[in-house]
């Protein structure tokens, strides 16, 4: 309600107020776009791949039948109806589209179950990489970036930047052959490979993840074995993950070192320690997790070498596997989950960009 005066002594005049249309919140808006835009993504991806798969010298046929099928006319002629080979690439595309529409990804050529059952079962013993590797990265680069940063030109800011320095230039399955040698070979420290040793059977599937559904079991001998099997290759994916995040917050930690506020609080005769963890670190965590997020979508996606080494089955080895059979649904499928796994961490980065610093918002 408002009220307006016309001039005279006494008169009002009361007109009604509209109502002021409500706006959608920031963050809904924020998450509208970016679901429109992953929504676009994924679809790229699947032209993309599925062209680059069709162009690739080689035959889904030739790399999926023996030479004595090859042999015979009419299992060719089956293979290729089956997997519907037979139909124009248009015509298979549309196919899988509308397949993908209702959830459907398509049958594994290699493994003759569904595409989404396989990654079901890939995807799990990745995490279980994955996971600790990024906390333990996380911990360990972040303590040293800072103490490098702090420490700037001594001599303990020189060694780090060669430590890191050697791990961004060593070859992951360099390195982990040197750890299977020494570690397992040599001093017997730890497994050989895989996930569990031939003595135990997989615990009753919830999470994927061994040593979490062996815990959630009570199978507590399942749980430290399978825990002993992740070492050696979540130290080596440690090392480069360390490598990688160091020379980040470093470089960060000592563009927030040259600001004024952080002389301020030194001048005031704060602690180390307090001006280290109230203004050093949260000034400089943005870059440190763009990075992070990276990082951590990275591994996600499968470490193919590593995986291989240490007979790991993960979605690295399932990806390398379709991708020399030419399986197209394995390939699409592995694809759609590397798109996807990025999209989300992106969205995850940028949304703890407004927890740490209050100033940056979502647009």
């Amino acid at each position: 309600m408002t009220t307006v005066h016309d001039g005279k002594p006494g008169a009002v005049t009361t007109t009604a107020s509209r109502p002021r249309p409500r706006r959608a919140h920031p963050l809904l808006v924020f998450l509208a776009k970016r679901l429109t835009i992953t929504a676009g993504l994924l679809l790229g991806v699947t032209v993309v791949t599925f062209a680059l798969v069709n162009v690739v010298p080689g035959d889904p046929v030739t790399a999926n039948l023996s030479d004595q099928a090859l042999n015979d006319p009419a299992t060719v002629a089956a293979f290729r109806e089956k997997w519907g080979l037979d139909q124009p690439l248009w015509a298979q595309y549309f196919q899988y589209l509308g397949n993908l529409l209702t959830g459907d990804l398509g049958i594994s050529q290699q493994t003759g179950r569904s595409v989404l059952d396989d990654l079901v079962r890939y995807v799990p013993a990745t995490m279980e990489l994955a996971i600790p590797t990024m906390v333990l990265a996380l911990l360990i680069g972040t303590g040293i970036g800072m103490l490098a940063a702090v420490r700037n030109g001594r001599f303990t800011d020189q060694l780090v930047r060669v430590g890191a320095l050697l791990g961004l230039s060593t070859p992951p399955f360099w390195l982990s052959l040197v750890v299977l040698y020494v570690f397992f070979y040599k001093l017997g420290l730890a497994p050989s490979g895989g996930r569990l040793s031939t003595a135990f059977s997989p615990p009753p599937t919830v999470t994927g993840m061994y040593t979490v559904d062996a815990a959630l079991a009570g199978q507590w001998d399942v749980a430290w074995d399978a825990a002993q099997h992740l070492v050696l290759p979540v130290l080596v994916l440690t090392s480069l993950t360390v490598a990688l995040l160091v020379r980040f917050v470093r470089s960060a930690m000592l563009e927030v070192l040259q600001q004024d506020y952080i002389r301020a609080a030194y001048a005031k005769g704060l602690p180390a320690r307090v001006v280290l963890r109230r203004h050093l670190l949260r000034a400089g965590l943005v870059p440190v997790v763009t990075v992070s997020g990276l990082a951590f979508a990275s591994l996600l996606s499968g470490t193919v070498l590593v995986e291989s080494i240490f007979g790991w089955p993960g979605l690295g080895q399932y990806a390398y596997r379709s991708a020399t059979a030419l399986d197209l649904p394995s390939i699409l499928g592995v694809s759609l989950f590397v798109a996807l796994v990025y999209t989300l961490v992106n969205l995850t980065v940028d949304l703890l960009y407004g927890l740490i610093d209050p100033r940056i918002r979502l647009s």
